[in-house]
């Protein structure tokens, strides 16, 4: 395929599929959300098919019916897991491999599966690489439907928030919250922020993902490599 043809559905396959050499033979793994994992869980399935011993634990209601599908074994919601791996997807990664999640309004159930796997494992396509977090993407927050107006006001001291809407109705994440997209411009220290934000009452959780990655797998036009 010449680079003329070579599209962002193809990077993202690519990046799926070289993600799989940092899978453990068997055990527990995330299962993150979004266009670049949705291949990497087919992937999965062909796997525990064939007889692989994975277990996973899902990072939304759509990963989870997807794998259902295609017969991965999944782990309860409980928790605790003892995840070796976890794989996600990301909407904008920078230098520092630090990063904003919460396209797929699922940041927050990712966050807890982030933080309770041993690796972490982000695979993209090179358009979400940026200099500077906030440079292409606001920052997603989940935020209580509880008084959300009210928490949208005391986000305006930090951006531009606007309740996200899919075809005019307020999106839900699947705990049944609001999101926030909140416009900051070009993020300088990404940990400050995420706590500032995080300590607005009714914000639920923050899509900043900082110092969370372990390895970022990269595919475009030219080939895979990783951070």
């Amino acid at each position: 395929m010449s680079t003329a043809q070579f599209t962002q559905e193809d990077a993202k396959k690519a990046a799926a599929v070289a993600a799989l050499s940092e899978l453990p033979e068997a055990g527990v793994i995330g299962l993150g959300t979004g266009s670049t994992i949705r291949p990497f869980v087919d992937e999965i399935g062909k796997l525990v098919a064939q007889g692989r011993k994975l277990v996973g634990v899902p990072t939304s209601e759509a990963t989870r019916k997807q794998a259902i599908a295609l017969g991965i074994p999944l782990l309860s919601d409980d928790g605790p897991w003892d995840i070796l791996v976890c794989f996600d997807g990301a909407d904008e990664v920078d230098a520092e491999k630090n990063l904003i999640k919460g396209g797929g309004a699922a940041h927050t159930r990712e966050k807890i599966v982030n933080y309770a796997a041993k690796k972490n494992v982000i695979v993209v396509d090179e358009s979400k690489l940026s200099r500077r977090l906030g440079e292409k993407w606001p920052v997603p927050i989940e935020v209580l439907a509880f008084a959300h107006l009210a928490t949208a006001r005391l986000l305006e001291a930090h951006g531009v928030p606007t309740m996200r809407r899919k075809d005019g109705v307020p999106v839900k994440t699947d705990s049944g919250n609001y999101v926030y997209d909140l416009k900051v411009g070009e993020i300088a220290d990404p940990a400050a922020l995420e706590r500032v934000l995080g300590a607005v009452p009714g914000v639920v959780e923050v899509g900043l993902f900082v110092g969370r990655a372990d390895v970022v797998v990269i595919a475009g036009a030219t080939g895979v490599r990783r951070l």
